[in-house]
Parts: C-alpha cells; sequence; structure tokens
C-alpha cells in the first residue's frame, strides 16, 4: 500500500440500504486517503433506496450522505469496476451467499450486525437501533484504519480484518 493507492473496501449485504451504507459513509468519512469505502447488496430490490433512518442518523452524527445510493454488487465484478482489497460482509444473509468472483482474489471477512430496520419495532425503537448499528460499525472502523500498514499488506489483511471481528 502506498500513499497514493488508498485500500478499496466493498461492504456487502442483502439490500444494501441500511448497514453496509452505514459503513461505506462512515469510513469515507474517517479514513481521509489510506482507504475508500464502496457499499453493494447481494439482491437489491427494485428501485431501492437507502433507508432514510440510515441517512438521518448519518447527517445527524455529522457524516456525509452525498452520493450513497444502493446497488448490486455486480457492479463491482464487472470489467472496469474499481478492484477491491478488502470485501466485508455486514450481514449473516449476504455472508451465506456465494459472491462474484471478484477480480484481483481480495481479502474477506465477516462483520455481523442485526438489521436496525428489522421488525414491529416503533419508528424511536428503530431509530435507536441504527444510532447503535453505527456506533458499533464506527467503533470497529476506528481500529481498522488505526492498524499499521505492516497489518494491511495482501498477505496479512485477510487475517487482521478477520480478527477486528471479534473487537
Amino acid at each position: 500500500m502506498t500513499a497514493t493507492a488508498p485500500l478499496n473496501v466493498l461492504f456487502l449485504c442483502t439490500h444494501n440500504s441500511a448497514r453496509s451504507i452505514l459503513a461505506e459513509a462512515l469510513l469515507n468519512s474517517m479514513a481521509d486517503d489510506r482507504f475508500k469505502a464502496y457499499s453493494a447488496g447481494s439482491s437489491p430490490r427494485e428501485n431501492q433506496h437507502p433507508h432514510p433512518m440510515g441517512l438521518q442518523v448519518l447527517q445527524t452524527a455529522g457524516f456525509s450522505t452525498e452520493g450513497l445510493r444502493s446497488k448490486s454488487w455486480d457492479e463491482f465484478a464487472a470489467p472496469g469496476a474499481p478492484q477491491m482489497d478488502l470485501i466485508i460482509t455486514v450481514c449473516e444473509n449476504a455472508a451465506g451467499e456465494v459472491c462474484p468472483v471478484w477480480p484481483g482474489h481480495p481479502a474477506t471477512a465477516h462483520w455481523g450486525y442485526p438489521d436496525p430496520s428489522e421488525g414491529n419495532a416503533s419508528d424511536e425503537q428503530k431509530l435507536e437501533a441504527f444510532r447503535k448499528t453505527l456506533h458499533m460499525i464506527k467503533r470497529r472502523l476506528e481500529l481498522l484504519i488505526n492498524l499499521p500498514a505492516s497489518k494491511l499488506g495482501k498477505s496479512v489483511l485477510q487475517g487482521s480484518a478477520r480478527d477486528l471481528a471479534s473487537q
């Protein structure tokens, strides 16, 4: 990794509307030029958009939501797509699915978080679930971005990212 080549990180979830969107926005806001984050879903619904509560929580916490959109992981497996260095699943469904063959054979890890939009909770309870999810992801991303360069090389990145799953 050089100062001019950030690590490309793709966060995957099923619909790419909540957890993966939060992770993309957070890492891009926190990482300066060391990382470039993207997000995608294994099966986003037609006309899928980022969850409004996720966007609200990000904005309230002072993170940019500009450019965030729900998209399929096929976009990142296509020719000409940015080559990923690390792919992190953030939901159980995406972790269990057969992923595309990623160019460059990136490192992979699973950082599971409960779906803050799931269930029949009140809007206030769901909003609190989004806040908690945001804080859990942020804490783990702080650990990632503070890893020394020696832990981010291609040969050790997978182990480093997987170790953070237990943090």
